[in-house]
């Protein structure tokens, strides 16, 4: 099973209790899903038929349960084609019960026509917890959400602008910043920050894909920490090799050209101590004189000993 079907499965198990909530969740569902046909009998008088298709079997599952506790009947699913192409149709057949469920949904204008692009009016969301609701409907139906040991997106096809807009303001009442991009003619709402992944996922009540989300998340971050702790010092440790090669190769110049007699006892001090430990810290380079010198103190006279080295480089050069 997909993390997202995962996602799916756990909001079919824990549906709304509330009344206004299940209306607000059954609105993304027909909003997203739902195919209206209108009729207008010969006595000017308007009747719906409301039919729901998808490929997701939770969304199904829930429009199903929500359909018959606001209306109190039954409807008719049928299903067509089999495996990824399976779709589940949800045919109310009965055209009271359609628009019963279209007027609850504030889906009707006042002049029965049906809405623009079946968009709510906001005052099926005006509480947070319809919100809350209105968000796990669209996600269940058609939302997606990557595998966070693959990545971090999260996804919402509106299909308008103005549902992306719509579902833009609900977000950020609680907090959650969303971006939209266009693909193949349809608005996406999207998350990309796993913070906000994770806070989306707290909202529509998805509560134990949250924690498997988190746990993966901070698995990630400790792995990618530790990565970045055993570069840098992997780096460190090769400047600090890199540097005594060049202290080494300065020492052994002036040894074999000036000698060593040149030096005061400090420099050559440190030069003969270098030369017997390539490889050893300046820290620990220090306790070995006598008396016992800081690293920034060994730095210093090793300096002292490449700028000699230069020289000698330099005067070299002009011989030639």
């Amino acid at each position: 099973m997909s993390y997202s079907a995962k996602v799916r499965e756990e909001l079919t198990r824990k549906p709304p209790s509330a009344r206004h909530c299940r209306i607000a969740e059954l609105a993304a569902l027909i909003s997203c899903l739902g195919q209206v046909a209108v009729y207008t009998d010969p006595d000017g008088e308007i009747s719906y038929n409301l039919m729901l298709a998808t490929e997701n079997l939770y969304a199904a599952k829930t429009a199903d349960f929500l359909i018959r506790k606001i209306s109190d009947h039954g409807v008719q699913c049928m299903v067509q084609g089999a495996g990824r192409g399976r779709l589940y149709l949800l045919d109310m057949k009965d055209r009271e019960i359609s628009k019963k469920l279209l007027m609850a949904a504030k889906l009707i204008e006042d002049d029965g026509n049906i809405r623009d692009n079946l968009v709510i009016d906001d005052v099926v969301t005006v509480n947070s917890c319809c919100k809350r609701a209105y968000v796990r409907g669209l996600f269940l139906a058609a939302g997606s959400v990557t595998d966070p040991s693959k990545g971090y997106h999260l996804e919402i096809n509106t299909g308008s602008e103005e549902k992306a807009k719509q579902l833009i303001r609900m977000l950020q009442s609680f907090d959650i910043k969303a971006r939209t991009v266009v693909r193949k003619g349809s608005e996406i709402v999207y998350l990309k920050e796993s913070e906000s992944i994770c806070d989306f996922l707290n909202l529509i009540g998805a509560h134990v894909a949250m924690m498997e989300f988190e746990n993966v998340r901070i698995l990630k971050d400790m792995r990618n920490s530790i990565n970045r702790q055993v570069n840098c010092e992997t780096a460190n440790i090769g400047k600090t090799v890199s540097a005594a090669a060049r202290q080494v190769e300065d020492i052994m110049l002036i040894r074999d050209t000036i000698g060593f007699g040149s030096l005061d006892e400090g420099l050559l001090q440190v030069a003969m101590l270098r030369l017997e430990n390539e490889d050893m810290p300046l820290k620990d380079l220090g306790l070995l004189l006598d008396p016992p010198l800081g690293k920034s103190g060994v730095n210093h006279r090793l300096r002292r000993l490449s700028a000699i080295a230069e020289k000698i480089r330099d005067n070299s050069k002009e011989d030639v």
